[in-house]
């Protein structure tokens, strides 16, 4: 019997051995289908970076930021969080929220997982960040780029292409190509029809992806206009409209809808396209969300649809929604935080509408 133990020791300490193995290998995390996350657009993604440029468009001040950690106004244009912030937490790349590039003291390992080049005011029409004195797309590519020479520092070349193949890039922009521009001023109304000029921009979404692409990108989503005609602002300059009877102006989101399409059929041809190869190019639909949560659809989540929620709701947005401005008690009843941008709990919403497609991305 004694003998039988001493033979069968040997054994057990393997079996032991093996079970360990097999342990560690089952709690040990799965790699991430997706390395970094980098953003680019406007103010609908914009965390920050117009707080280091001279442009009146800021979010920097109270009551922005009235719902966010600490009620820290961090130059995002709503109350809280935007969908990027979810995105980036549920994917697992950041614990707290995605900073903006132009924060001074932004660590290695910050870039490493990702940040957004995005500035309020912005556009696809090179012409839109003139109106504002804001950072145009072709200079967020720029500062993309400045980004990679730092990871290459750090990664090495190859490792730097390895870790921007994983990476997710997000563009979102165009609502101030319309809103901005050509809906307020003449100049683009002059040389474009409203179709020559929805054509003009999709060139500018094809050209900008093409640069992400020769960096390296290979995962890319582009997120289509929101309902125009349904931003408070919108409705308060109508004329058809009263301060009484507010209602979305279909003119302006068929207009939306028109790019959307147009907008999707691009994106479609270029993931056809040989030249660019290993290119993955997504749409993600904001209209049709948007568009439940204001009108409802068996679910009245909101109480206020049709005005913001910092002082009147009908004009207020950037400087003019400010610390003397009136704010709501509960932003989480209004779908807009001031005359353009979506409240927290809003971007919430788009971010859980979109959660499909970037499962989609992430895991191919």
């Amino acid at each position: 019997m004694i003998a039988s133990d001493k033979h069968s020791l040997p054994f057990l300490l393997q079996l032991f051995i093996l079970c360990l193995l097999c342990f560690i290998a089952r709690v040990e995390p799965a790699t991430k289908n997706v390395s970094a996350l980098y953003v680019f657009g406007d103010s609908t993604v914009d965390p920050g970076n117009n707080n280091y440029i001279d442009s009146v468009f800021k979010g920097n001040f109270p009551p922005y930021g009235r719902d966010f950690a600490n009620q820290v106004p961090t130059g995002r244009f709503t109350n809280g969080k935007l969908a990027t912030d979810f995105i980036a937490s549920y994917v697992g790349l950041k614990q707290e929220n995605l900073p903006p590039y132009l924060y001074p003291i932004l660590s290695n390992e910050e870039l490493m997982t990702g940040v957004s080049f995005a500035s309020a005011g912005s556009g696809f029409d090179p012409l839109t960040p003139t109106l504002s004195n804001v950072i145009p797309l072709s200079k967020q590519l720029e500062y993309f780029k400045d980004c990679k020479k730092r990871l290459e520092s750090v990664l090495g070349k190859q490792g730097t292409e390895n870790h921007m193949e994983k990476a997710v890039f997000l563009i979102s922009a165009g609502t101030n190509d319309f809103v901005l521009n050509y809906f307020t001023l003449p100049i683009r109304r002059k040389s474009y029809t409203l179709f020559n000029y929805q054509h003009f921009l999709t060139q500018q979404v094809q050209e900008f992806i093409q640069g992400l692409w020769e960096e390296g990108a290979r995962k890319i989503a582009v997120s289509g206009l929101p309902p125009m005609g349904c931003l408070p602002m919108m409705i308060t300059f109508n004329p058809n409209n009263t301060y009484l009877e507010r209602g979305c102006i279909d003119k302006y989101s068929s207009i939306s809808r028109d790019f959307n399409l147009m907008l999707q059929q691009e994106l479609h041809l270029m993931q056809l396209n040989s030249s660019y190869y290993g290119a993955k190019i997504y749409y993600i639909d904001i209209y049709e969300p948007l568009t439940d949560m204001i009108q409802g659809h068996g679910r009245l989540e909101f109480e206020d649809v049709d005005s913001g929620c910092c002082g009147t709701g009908y004009i207020e947005a950037t400087f003019l929604c400010n610390k003397l401005s009136y704010v709501c008690p509960d932003p989480s009843k209004y779908v807009f935080w001031d005359s353009i941008h979506p409240t927290e709990k809003a971007y919430h919403n788009l971010f859980m509408s979109a959660r499909s497609t970037i499962d989609f991305i992430i895991n191919n």
